[in-house]
């Protein structure tokens, strides 16, 4: 699984990443909200371990404005600051837990471990493998002819309901219902659009599609056809 570390101490970023790293997540970290920014443009991640004050800017709007395009990834905050009214803040904002500094950095460890298995377990214990591509949906792991790619949570929620589908037209009302989070975090229109684009630019090429728009109706789950 894929986490950032968005945090201006150098130390503290670098002690993260060595351990979360260790422990065999796919880390990579930023100093700064536009970097990170930058680094979520490109690529998916399942957690992201975001400290509250940053150099240019605020933790709790970058959490806002993350979670409002991909209302899946995992946020854990970190601060120097124990105020209660800035953990409710947090949580509001659809943080998972919320760190105050200076921590124990094995009782951190338990803290990302706990949360990533509790978003593994939402996915069941089944697979899809068509000889290409394959996904198991329990460990949320993947691979491409052989090679690894990456999901986010929502992504591999999106592909359960098409490939337990196949050939068959699902409409987007039909998809946003399904896709709606657990714990009732709204997924619109633009996300959806948005999760259809980034999975589609992982597993398809210009002479094989696996998912095939109907205009006007919604999507359809092809199994790697040709175009």
């Amino acid at each position: 699984m894929r986490i950032l570390v968005v945090e201006d101490d150098r130390l503290l970023n670098t002690t993260l990443c060595y351990n979360l790293s260790a422990n065999g997540y796919q880390v990579e970290s930023s100093l700064t909200k536009k970097e990170a920014e930058q680094l979520c443009q490109k690529q998916s991640y399942d957690l992201i371990v975001l400290d509250v004050n940053l150099p240019d800017g605020n933790g709790f709007d970058f959490c806002r404005e993350i979670k409002t395009r991909y209302p899946d990834i995992a946020v854990i905050f970190l601060t120097a600051n124990d105020m209660e009214s800035d953990m409710i803040k947090g949580f509001e904002l659809g943080a998972d837990d919320y760190v105050t500094k200076p921590f124990p950095m094995s009782v951190f460890q338990k803290k990302v471990s706990a949360l990533l298995a509790r978003i593994k377990k939402q996915f069941g214990g089944d697979c899809y493998d068509d000889g290409n591509l394959f996904i198991d949906f329990a460990e949320m792991t993947a691979s491409l002819n052989d090679k690894s790619i990456s999901f986010t949570p929502m992504e591999y929620r999106l592909l359960k309901v098409l490939t337990k589908n196949p050939q068959i037209v699902l409409t987007r009302q039909v998809l946003l219902e399904k896709l709606w989070d657990v714990d009732g975090n709204f997924v619109d229109e633009h996300a959806l659009t948005s999760t259809i684009s980034r999975v589609r630019s992982k597993i398809e090429n210009p002479d094989h599609a696996y998912i095939k728009t109907v205009y006007g109706m919604g999507y359809m789950w092809i199994g790697g056809g040709n175009k």
